[in-house]
């Protein structure tokens, strides 16, 4: 069995621009909406949000956007990461297949997120914001802003979903030593988590009541801002370093991936591998197929509408036209928490809308086996989101991101390996009624 293949870039390599799919889009993607009058929203209409920096990442249309000093020195702790031919795998599958992955494991908060954490960081502290509130599924974003606003001296309050918060306690202390705070949501500490448990005392929380809660935080306070994980344009925007570097690293290797595989839960991950590709492809490039693989209890593009919603369960947010369960779904609590949103990114939809994408749905057993087969054959213990992005096939290259390491994610694992872990289906009658309740867009 031969050994898997690392290829690394030197550090002179880290990107210095994101890459912005709408440059190269063939049809543009639909505007934001502002709830009340249903036309489009302005920058004004997003500055109690964001920082203006961001805001006007997220309405670009230019395809390359430099990335600050600043962020690229802190970049300079772990990227460019690494890309690996895992031969190991290959055997263990015997599969004719090559398959690479882009390990994204290796940042100090181990997953993909500090790409755009740290950007987001440094723009609203340039913009003289001190604190930022936020929401987060399994963790791994939180843990992330978390350490990005160590970094740059920024308070963070963090919302995590209530299930995960209780199945990762490990994440939540890892967001404490980073110095942010992070409570169980929906929670007593705003109106939206009042409401939401006085609904339901026992609800397991949704990623949809975490950004309520976050949204209000920052609405209401003139010194706090908000930092999505996920979803919105910019935020995709910075991941796409991961794309950038991983079709250099291919032609390190001598090849260009037939199929390009990533998870999806609000789709950065999967952007920030797959936009540069499908970029490329655009421009005149190769066509490989770009496959989102989302989970069975929660599938956004595989089940959802692709309609104008909102972005949380509260309503507080602007509506955006994506793939959507409906705002007031409440997912399963599988383990995959990242994965566990009613809404997909709307470029992502967007491109699935125009069939440049496909899209798959699978149940939480066989990601844990295939999670499984994948550490003993690669040796790294892959986070349940990232299970996702993993297949078996006879395509001749195969690319996908490793968007994560699992190692505070072994309750998990564990419960897989005592039999106990279940297949969760979402409620078909829930899922109807929140589709029901979907806003009325003139505009569609």
């Amino acid at each position: 069995m031969s050994d898997s293949v690392k290829y690394n870039l030197p550090e002179s390599r880290i990107a210095t621009s994101w890459y912005n799919i709408v440059a190269d889009m063939p049809v543009p993607p639909a505007p934001v909406l502002h709830p009340g009058t249903g036309q489009p929203i302005g920058p004004d209409d997003l500055a109690p949000l964001f920082p203006m920096a961001l805001i006007g990442q997220e309405v670009s249309t230019e395809r390359d956007i430099e990335i600050p000093e600043p962020v690229r020195d802190i970049y300079r702790m772990w990227r460019p990461s690494p890309l690996y031919r895992a031969r190991r795998l290959e055997a263990a599958l015997d599969t004719p297949a090559k398959i690479y992955y882009k390990y994204e494991g290796v940042s100090p908060a181990g997953s993909h997120k500090p790409n755009t954490a740290v950007a987001q960081a440094f723009y609203n502290r340039e913009e003289g914001i001190t604190k930022l509130s936020t929401e987060t599924g399994a963790g791994q974003w939180g843990s992330s802003l978390a350490f990005a606003g160590a970094l740059f001296g920024l308070e963070v309050s963090v919302f995590m979903v209530k299930v995960s918060y209780q199945q990762k306690p490990y994440r939540r202390a890892m967001m404490e030593a980073y110095g942010a705070s992070c409570v169980a949501s929906p929670s007593a500490l705003t109106e939206a988590g009042r409401a939401m448990l006085a609904q339901d005392p026992d609800t397991t929380g949704s990623l949809g009541m975490a950004i309520s809660e976050a949204v209000e935080v920052a609405a209401t306070n003139d010194d706090t801002k908000y930092a999505l994980g996920s979803v919105l344009n910019h935020v995709l925007l910075h991941q796409t370093v991961i794309g950038t570097e991983a079709m250099e690293q291919m032609e390190m290797a001598g090849d260009y991936p037939d199929v390009v595989i990533g998870c999806a839960g609000g789709g950065s991950n999967f952007a920030g591998l797959a936009f540069p590709f499908i970029g490329a492809k655009f421009r005149g490039g190769p066509s490989p197929r770009f496959i989102a693989v989302e989970p069975a209890a929660c599938p956004t593009m595989t089940r959802g509408t692709f309609a104008y919603d909102f972005g949380d369960t509260g309503h507080l947010t602007p509506l955006v036209k994506m793939h959507t369960l409906g705002s007031t779904f409440v997912p399963p609590g599988f383990h995959a928490g990242g994965l566990r949103y009613h809404g997909m990114a709307p470029l992502v939809s967007h491109l699935y809308d125009l069939g440049e994408i496909e899209a798959r749905a699978v149940h939480q057993n066989p990601c844990f086996e295939a999670g499984l087969q994948f550490a003993r054959s690669e040796g790294i213990i892959p986070a349940p989101e990232a299970t996702h992005a993993e297949e078996e096939g006879t395509s001749r290259v195969i690319l996908f991101n490793l968007s994560g390491h699992g190692n505070f994610d072994m309750a998990a694992y564990d419960e897989y390996l005592s039999g106990n872990l279940e297949d969760k289906d979402y409620d078909a009658e829930a899922l109807d009624a929140a589709l029901a309740g979907l806003p009325q867009v003139a505009a569609e």
